[in-house]
């Protein structure tokens, strides 16, 4: 993603909304140029164009998710393929780091991916090397994602070594998180299909709780984040036995 790309999604993020003429002259360029840049955003579904203003996507839409610390989960994503083995088969959740982890991974690498994520599935059908198995289910047509007894229903039918997931927060008192108990519900019986659970997530939820309880630390083997996690929370994290892989900034 183009710079100026990242710094026109972090101004609409921080502001919800603005005016398309205080980000061209914010970031010095002309109409013609920022204008160009928000159609370019728009069709990756990264924010939405109003008349006169650039907005926030819907916050449920994994895209809009997505341009969130946009760098610090590609670099998350990066350092993630490194734990996946040429053909092997994993499954992968539907979060909006997983999901440019899923990306990384197809490009990189011949392997069998298992996931409840429609937007992964759509996302990696021009990528040749990478065969994808989409879990039916109840589907939320917004964050493209497959739960329920259904998806849970189909998950036994398969199991892999490992589990890459996302969350929403983590404190010492609740564990791991997240902000939808029926996507919880779902992602922990994902779990039980796979020997470990890898969790990919930016520092930043590192002291964040959310409504739901997803994983008690002892459930998870390892955790992929970035280079500014907090030495607090490192050293929590590695009390509870769970290896920490850093990606570098």
């Amino acid at each position: 993603m183009k710079e100026r790309h990242l710094k026109i999604l972090n101004m609409v993020n921080e502001q919800d909304r603005i005016r398309v003429q205080d980000l061209a002259l914010a970031l010095n360029l002309s109409m013609v140029t920022i204008r160009k840049d928000l159609e370019e955003l728009e069709a990756q579904g990264l924010l939405k164009r109003q008349h006169g203003y650039a907005a926030k996507a819907s916050p449920d839409a994994i895209s809009s998710r997505m341009s969130f610390h946009y760098l610090e989960k590609k670099q998350i994503a990066r350092k993630a393929v490194s734990l996946v083995e040429p053909m092997e088969t994993i499954m992968i959740e539907s979060g909006s780091t997983c999901a440019l982890f899923a990306a990384e991974l197809a490009a990189v690498n011949d392997v069998t991916i298992i996931t409840n994520s429609a937007y992964i599935a759509r996302s990696l059908s021009s990528s040749p090397a990478a065969k994808v198995i989409l879990l039916g289910g109840d589907y939320d047509t917004v964050a493209e994602v497959t739960t329920g007894p259904v998806t849970e229903l189909c998950a036994r039918e398969y199991y892999v070594d490992k589990i890459f997931v996302g969350i929403d927060g983590y404190t010492e008192e609740i564990g791991f998180t997240n902000v939808n108990h029926t996507r919880c519900s779902t992602v922990r019986a994902l779990a039980r299909q796979a020997g470990k659970v890898i969790v990919l997530t930016p520092s930043g939820k590192f002291g964040k709780r959310s409504v739901a309880r997803m994983f008690a630390p002892e459930e998870v083997h390892m955790v992929v984040t970035d280079s500014h996690l907090s030495q607090e929370y490192l050293d929590a994290l590695e009390s509870h036995h769970i290896q920490v892989e850093l990606a570098d900034s």
